[in-house]
Formats: structure tokens, C-alpha cells, sequence
């Protein structure tokens, strides 16, 4: 045993060198990665306050609230995830059971003897079996924190992925209220168009209208049912969509309510420092740099001896009556010590594959932080452009009307024909359409800002 120990102690100082270290603060490391964090963000008007959660509650629509919360049970890439945050803690569990030591029951039977003769002989052997592995250096405590940490990565990637489908589904569900509406626009246009060329056919029957403009007529009528058609199409890809999201048989059986909901107020943005903490997947890539840290540790160590301590207990006899006799019972204890010496380069070609994949991690973690940030400051400044569209497309639709209304007043009263208020009418549903689509990327935008926040889609108790 003292051979053993002065082996041991020879060994280590010819290694030591490769492994011996300083310690680095990774926390320090991820934030040198990163720009300089201003202290508020560019274009948040209001950014006084926590961020909030529950955001697809705030929305007020019970029929999109249950919808996400199917998603969360029903949804198959989401399943998915979580299997694989279950399966990150198993290797977590593996890893670490290389810190235990190890007990096998080891059972042997033999039975052989001379043809010639037809004399046979049996033995009969059972015994316990012990070993573990000394972790001196901290070789299998690394592998640990790396499986630990993957898994933690693994879990935040999840809790991110929860939060992207209720986005997800929160935004299919206003395509399929808006592409309802786009439907019903589409639809009142090929009415008007088709009263128009009701009528440009009668004028040309009188001779107050040329074949061209029934030409033209009949023209503007089968776009506009093509666009419906379309619309009709669109309509229910959209419905189709949503319910494979959520996790049921594309049927287009899905109803939804009949109008968009109100865009909600802009939840306070919080501070840019805190979105590093707060944001599942920034938390998730800043727990791959940990881990990345220590495979390279793992790697290192890798070079070290590896010491080992095994023992059995057991007995055998020929006998099955003396088989736990004490004096058939054996013992036997021994240690191993394995030294790398020459390996062709394979264990510093290792360390310096760590070395880079721990530079890819933190790179990685930067370009991470960077997306976020542009996707706060991008919504931010959309929820507001959005919001100028909004109003100046309500005022559009106002004046639209009006002139619509006038025109109706001077048809009744003959001071203009038919055709001028039908095109003033077209006007009027091609203004609607628009503003339908403006007010859901509005609401898509609103829920984008909340994702982009790191805020949880539902209230956490």
C-alpha cells in the first residue's frame, strides 16, 4: 500500500501541471461577452415596474385562454421537450452514480469431468463484489455538474418553449379571426362587384356603355371572386393550423369568436440587466457556458491517474451442503492505479476541443442576449408605429364611410349614378380589410413584446 500511495504521489506531481488551474468566475466571462447594457431601453415609453406574467389572460378572451392550455397538454413538439428535459436528469443521475460505489452479486455454477471415465466434478460459487472509483481530482464531479447543468439548460429551454407556443397559438387564433373577417370583406366585395356589373351590362344594352366596360367589369367581378376564394382558402389553413397546434385533428371544426379583442396596455418593459435573468432562454444558454466550463475541466483531469478500490467476498465449494461452511468463505481486496503515459495526442486534441466548444458556448450566449435585446427594443418600437397606423386607418375608415354616406344621399336623390357610390363602396371594404390586419399584427405584436420580455404566459402561483 505504501508503494501504491508514493505512485500515486509521483504521478500527481508529473500531471499537475496540466491540470492546475485558476478558477474562473463564469458569471464574470458571460458578462465580458456581452456590449455595454444600457440602463432603459431605447423605445419603451414606460418601463417603471416588474415585467408582468399571465399575459394571455390579459387578453380577456376565455375561448384563447382554455385554447392555451390545451396546447400546453396537446401539443407533440412540446411533449417532446419535456421528454427531453426527463431525459437530461436521467444522464444527470448516471453521471453522478459514477460517485457511488458499486456492489455486484456474482453467482457461478461449473459442472465437467473425463469422457472415458464418466467421472464428473461440480462447483458451486456466490459472492458480493465492491468497487468505486477515488474521484481525487474531480473527474466525475465534473461529468456530474455537466450532465446537471445540461439539464438545467434543458429545463429552461422548455419553460422558454411553453411560453413560444401560448405565443403561438395566441397569434394563430387572431389569423383565424381576422382571415373570418377578410372572408366576410371578400365576400361584400364580389356583391357590390357583381351589382356593378349587373348594371354595366344594362347600360349596355341601352347603348350607354361600351363592350370594353363590360369587359372591364366582368374583370374587376372574377378577380374579386378569386380573391375570395383565396380568402376561403386562407381561412381554413389558418383553422387547420391552430388546431394541430393545440394538439387536435385538422378539421376545421374550430369556432372562434367573431371579432378581434382589444390590444391591452403595454406591460412595463423592466430594466435590460434584468432580462438576463429572467429570460428562460438566456438562462439556458448561460447554463450550457457552465457546463461548458466543466467538460473542459473534465477533460483535463482526464489526464490524471485514475485510482480504484475493489473487494469481494464469497465462498465455493462442490459441495452444496458445505457451500456456507466459513471455511470455504474467501476475501480478497485490492486497489488499481491507471497512469496515462503516451495516447497519441488524444487527450490534449481533447482539452482543446472543450476549450472551443466552451468559446462556442460563450458566443452563443452572446448572440442569444443580442436577439433578445433586439427583439425587446423592435417590439417596443413596433407596438408604437403600429399603434400611429391604427389610428390613421380608423380615420381612414371614418372618411370613407362618410363619403360613402354622401354619395348614398345623392344617388337617392339623382345628383350621381349608381356605379359612383359602388366604387366609393369598394373603397370602403378594401379600408376595412386593412385595418383588420393591422389590429391583429397589433395584437401579434403586443404578444411578441410579452414574450420578448420573458414574461410567463400564465400566472405562476
Amino acid at each position: 500500500m505504501i508503494r501504491l500511495v508514493a505512485v500515486i504521489l509521483i504521478s500527481a506531481g508529473l500531471c499537475s501541471c496540466g491540470v492546475n488551474r485558476p478558477s474562473t468566475d463564469i458569471k464574470q466571462v458571460v458578462v465580458d461577452s456581452l456590449p455595454a447594457v444600457p440602463d432603459a431601453w431605447s423605445n419603451a415609453v414606460e418601463s417603471v415596474g416588474d415585467v408582468r406574467v399571465g399575459w394571455i389572460e390579459r387578453i380577456g378572451d376565455p375561448v384563447l385562454a382554455e385554447l392555451a392550455r390545451e396546447a400546453q397538454t396537446g401539443n407533440r413538439n412540446l411533449q417532446a421537450a419535456a421528454r427531453n428535459v426527463e431525459r437530461s436528469w436521467a444522464l444527470a443521475e448516471q453521471a453522478g452514480a459514477g460517485l457511488s460505489q458499486t456492489v455486484t452479486l456474482v453467482s457461478e455454477a461449473e459442472q465437467g469431468g473425463f469422457i472415458k471415465t464418466g467421472d464428473s466434478q461440480e462447483s458451486l460459487s456466490l459472492g458480493l463484489q465492491a468497487g468505486m472509483e477515488l474521484d481525487v481530482w474531480g473527474r466525475i464531479r465534473a461529468g456530474t455538474a455537466v450532465a446537471a447543468l445540461s439539464a438545467q439548460s434543458a429545463e429552461a429551454d422548455y419553460v422558454f418553449s411553453q411560453n413560444s407556443l401560448a405565443a403561438a397559438v395566441a397569434r394563430a387564433y387572431f389569423l383565424v379571426i381576422e382571415s373570418n373577417h377578410q372572408v366576410e370583406v371578400a365576400q361584400k366585395t364580389v356583391d357590390a362587384l357583381t351589382e356593378t356589373n349587373r348594371i354595366v351590362h344594362a347600360l349596355k344594352d341601352t347603348g350607354l356603355a361600351s363592350s370594353q366596360e363590360v369587359a372591364l367589369s366582368r374583370s374587376d367581378l372574377a378577380n374579386a371572386e378569386s380573391v375570395l376564394a383565396a380568402a376561403k382558402g386562407a381561412q381554413r389553413n389558418a383553422l387547420r393550423a391552430l388546431e394541430v397546434l393545440i394538439g387536435r385533428y385538422p378539421s376545421t371544426e374550430l369556432n372562434v369568436r367573431s371579432t378581434l379583442p382589444s390590444v391591452p396596455p403595454l406591460p412595463p418593459a423592466g430594466l435590460p440587466s434584468a432580462l438576463l435573468e429572467r429570460r428562460p432562454d438566456i438562462v439556458a444558454a448561460e447554463r450550457s457556458v457552465a457546463a461548458a466550463f466543466n467538460r473542459v475541466k473534465q477533460a483535463r483531469v482526464a489526464q490524471m491517474p485514475r485510482i480504484s478500490l475493489t473487494g469481494s467476498i464469497g465462498g465455493a465449494s462442490s459441495d452444496l451442503s458445505n457451500f456456507l461452511n466459513p471455511a470455504n468463505a474467501v476475501w480478497q481486496a485490492a486497489s488499481s492505479l491507471l497512469v496515462p503515459l503516451i495516447d497519441g495526442g488524444l487527450g490534449r486534441a481533447e482539452v482543446e476541443q472543450a476549450s472551443a466548444e466552451q468559446k462556442q458556448a460563450i458566443a452563443v450566449y452572446a448572440q442569444t442576449v443580442l436577439d433578445a435585446f433586439i427583439e425587446v427594443e423592435n417590439s417596443l418600437d413596433q407596438n408604437a408605429v403600429l399603434h400611429d397606423r391604427v389610428v390613421s386607418l380608423h380615420q381612414a375608415a371614418d372618411d370613407a364611410n362618410h363619403a360613402l354616406r354622401i354619395a348614398q344621399l345623392q344617388y337617392n336623390e339623382g345628383e350621381t349614378d349608381l356605379l359612383d357610390v359602388l366604387s366609393i363602396q369598394r373603397r370602403v371594404f378594401s379600408t376595412e380589410a386593412d385595418l383588420a390586419r393591422i389590429e391583429r399584427a397589433r395584437l401579434d405584436e403586443w404578444i411578441g413584446l410579452n414574450l420578448a420580455l420573458g414574461g410567463s404566459w400564465q400566472n405562476v402561483p
